[in-house]
């Protein structure tokens, strides 16, 4: 017969302070009471144009918002906070930047098939060996691991978030080696991370891959031809959705830690970086990636704006542009 335990409640919880002098009274503090004080300690150092532009944050709800608050205002926001907490003397603006904010975007190096200049966005084939690295693409994400390494990315560690596709996987391998990562850090992603689906373009030349980007330039909602074949048409919208899909995951369960994004395209992680920043979604061609590219997440990177030449475009909400 099992011996039964009675349970044991758990101790009541000890007041902030032991003692209270007769001139002092003790207020709990609650989340609600912090964030309040808080207010009231930034509220002299903000205008009333910046509380007016900061509005559609307070009440924005549901997934990882583009552009980032944080990165947005991130200087003001370093700033305010550094000179509170650590005085004049003692802030370094560039170890806090730093420190709140490192994602580094990895394009994996050439696929086989983009070496025989081919179109291949069909998810169906994408662990498949044709879809591996090229020599070429090998010694492109060489380099590209070695600069990650030369940067100091990984230098406390890092997670590696790799499309499962297959070129992608390598290349995180590639990466994890040369910076001395366990593979236990490469986190493959099956879904939010596929090349962008180009629907009727599967099988043509690569160079055909212009005219969607001319669609591109129009709005984010245009879609590439469909197709019978099971390849995705994706418009920029479709993959922005994705992409946010994938933020809102990092950011919910390796906040505060180095990721390194690697996709097997460039329209995902162009994409990616124009939410970020805040560059309108029918310019992410601007911002295109090469084999083998990285580049860390910095507001400082939006290219100079390029007036359309009919000036009919104009976008007030980026990057939510139609």
């Amino acid at each position: 017969m099992l011996a039964t335990t009675k349970p044991v409640s758990n101790p009541p919880t000890p007041p902030l302070f032991s003692s209270v002098s007769k001139h002092s009274q003790i207020i709990s503090i609650n989340r609600r009471n912090l964030l309040a004080s808080l207010s009231l300690t930034l509220a002299p150092f903000l205008t009333f144009d910046e509380f007016k532009n900061h509005s559609q944050y307070a009440h924005a709800r549901g997934l990882f918002q583009m552009p980032p608050v944080r990165l947005v205002n991130r200087h003001y926001l370093i700033s305010v906070l550094c000179l509170l907490l650590l005085g004049v003397e003692k802030c370094d603006l560039d170890l806090w930047v730093v420190c709140l904010y490192r994602y580094y975007l990895v394009r994996a190096g050439e696929s086989q098939y983009e070496g025989l200049g081919i179109i291949n966005t069909n998810p169906v084939a994408k662990t498949s060996v044709d879809n591996g690295l090229s020599e070429k693409g090998i010694k492109q994400t060489v380099r590209a691991a070695l600069e990650l390494k030369s940067i100091g990315a990984c230098e406390s560690n890092c997670w590696i978030w790799p499309s499962i596709t297959q070129r992608a996987y390598q290349a995180a391998e590639i990466i994890a080696s040369i910076n001395g990562i366990s593979r236990s850090y490469i986190v493959p992603e099956y879904s939010f991370l596929d090349a962008r689906g180009l629907g009727a373009y599967e099988g043509k030349k690569l160079d055909s891959v212009s005219e969607v980007y001319a669609s591109d330039s129009l709005s984010p909602n245009i879609k590439p031809p469909p197709v019978s074949d099971g390849t995705p048409n994706e418009s920029v919208q479709d993959v922005f959705v994705r992409v946010t899909q994938l933020m809102s995951i990092l950011e919910t369960q390796y906040s505060g830690n180095t990721v390194v994004i690697v996709s097997p395209d460039s329209d995902n992680l162009s994409v990616l970086q124009a939410g970020m920043v805040g560059l309108e979604l029918r310019r992410h061609m601007d911002l295109a990636f090469g084999p083998g590219e990285v580049r860390l997440v910095d507001a400082s990177c939006i290219p100079a704006y390029k007036q359309p030449a009919s000036a009919v475009y104009k976008c007030f909400n980026p990057p939510n542009c139609t």
